[in-house]
């Protein structure tokens, strides 16, 4: 079976943004929401002038350059944001999340990990710490994140399907189609597709 193509097939999509106050701020908001996301860059550009250290701005611009595809852009932003709110959850998975995308899978694990340090981090943080974990091969610790992801979201459709993968690979098919299907119950498209592939 490849398995790498199934495990690498749902992509993270942090799409929220922080709501801003503030008129040229929620401006850009309105502009990303549109996928205008060069205009957007341009109206926190002129927002963050005179606030330089608004975080909801800094982060904002790094998710419009994130969508853009400029990475180093949205690095810069996001870790500009995490300087001024260390222990901001959305600001730390967005950025475990841009690595994801690069396959700097290490700095992927440093930022989830630092989330679920915190105190009430959420079923995410989790997630993408096993995401993370999972890319570099260390699946039993991968499958306790997943599973706590559950544990604390009984909805969470990716983490379903990336635990069903992990046990399908790693010889436990019976228990990775179940979790398959809990995902497709969900309507997770990839975890339909997988149901077919792997678990006839």
């Amino acid at each position: 079976m490849r398995l790498h193509h199934w495990v690498g097939a749902a992509l993270i999509s942090i799409t929220f943004l922080f709501s801003c106050s503030g008129g040229e701020s929620n401006k850009g908001d309105d502009l990303f929401n549109q996928g205008a996301y060069e205009e957007a860059i341009l109206a926190y550009d002129n927002f963050l002038a005179s606030k330089p250290k608004n975080v909801k701005a800094l982060y904002n611009r790094g998710r419009s350059y994130e969508e853009l595809g400029q990475f180093e852009q949205a690095e810069r932003d996001f870790l500009a944001a995490l300087e001024i709110d260390k222990k901001n959850f959305q600001v730390l998975l967005s950025l475990s999340n841009l690595y994801q995308k690069q396959k700097k899978h290490n700095n992927a694990l440093l930022y989830a990990d630092y989330a679920v340090e915190i105190p009430g981090a959420p079923a995410m943080a989790y997630f993408m710490k096993g995401r993370a974990l999972h890319q570099i091969g260390n699946t039993e610790e991968a499958y306790k994140d997943y599973s706590t992801a559950i544990k604390m979201d009984k909805n969470f459709d990716m983490a379903y399907y990336y635990r069903g993968m992990l046990k399908i690979a790693t010889n436990r098919k019976k228990s990775g189609c179940d979790d398959l299907s809990a995902a497709a119950k969900l309507n997770f498209q990839d975890a339909k597709d997988a149901l077919e592939k792997f678990c006839k």
